[in-house]
């Protein structure tokens, strides 16, 4: 088989640990074909401590490859490689298994058989923590908010019957005053504002329940659980309104912004996903 490179490495990325498997020599008959396999500590590769002999071809898998971008010429991921999946392991019994795989890699890479995964520039990285992170704060958001309407069922309360939107100014209002111990349904409905004041008689019916005082304890619970994901939320808003000032990741959300249906939020989730060069 045709050999693609003469030196190359690969390396097995661990939490704390990377194994290395150098092979030099490969491919060029005045030089014998040697191997040669050794374990680091991650915090020297995050150094820039490697050793010198793993910097020319390297190849390198794992969640924590990142550390190693700036000195690897390949990153893999081990789906796409099969690593940990291979029959071959059934062959190795008594060996660590991250031995094996980089001594894999190494060969496979000698020959030309892997292929780069796609490493999106730092800032879309950071974009896409963002982005991930608030998408997982607002199916929280929701998650608590079924809760607290489950609540308000459990207690013969159906004010989701009358407005859908159980936690805006005027849901939140009724809500307090629930919590502090009113129960009567007229001062409750009287609390409601803005569209709400024109509901006010199937307010004051929906508020006719058995409400107990384990009810009171739960919605105050998961009230405040409520409004401390929300503020969270707003914290990453912030956040990616400043990383949204860098000149290139606005042109790409603005122009996002322009198109039917995508408000900014999800331009903001297009461009960390996708990038801004198509």
């Amino acid at each position: 088989m045709e050999v693609l490179y003469s030196r190359c490495c690969g390396l097995d990325v661990h939490k704390s640990t990377i194994t290395a498997c150098a092979h030099a020599g490969w491919g060029q008959p005045t030089r014998q074909n040697s191997a040669e396999i050794r374990r680091h500590d991650r915090r020297l590769a995050c150094h820039g401590k490697l050793a010198d002999g793993t910097r020319s071809d390297a190849w390198g898998h794992g969640e924590y490859g990142s550390v190693l971008e700036a000195g690897m010429e390949h990153l893999g991921g081990a789906v796409h490689m099969g690593v940990g999946q291979r029959p071959a392991r059934q062959e190795c019994a008594g060996r660590k298994m991250d031995t094996k795989d980089s001594e894999w890699l190494a060969a496979w890479l000698q020959h030309g058989w892997l292929a780069g995964s796609f490493v999106p520039p730092r800032l879309i990285r950071d974009l896409r923590d963002l982005t991930r992170t608030r998408a997982a704060l607002a199916q929280e958001s929701s998650r608590m908010a079924s809760g607290i309407q489950k609540v308000l069922e459990d207690a013969n309360i159906q004010l989701a019957s009358v407005a859908s939107d159980t936690l805006g100014k005027s849901g939140q209002a009724m809500l307090a005053a629930l919590i502090a111990g009113q129960s009567d349904p007229v001062p409750l409905a009287d609390l409601a504002v803005g569209t709400w004041r024109g509901k006010i008689p199937q307010l004051r019916r929906a508020w006719e329940g058995w409400l107990r005082e384990h009810h009171r304890f739960l919605l105050k619970r998961r009230l405040a659980q409520w409004r401390f994901v929300e503020s969270e939320t707003e914290w990453i808003d912030q956040r990616l309104e400043q990383i949204g000032k860098e000149e290139k990741i606005a042109e790409a959300v603005a122009r996002w912004d322009t198109v039917p249906g995508v408000d900014r939020m999800a331009a903001w989730g297009l461009v960390a996903e996708m990038g801004i060069d198509m």
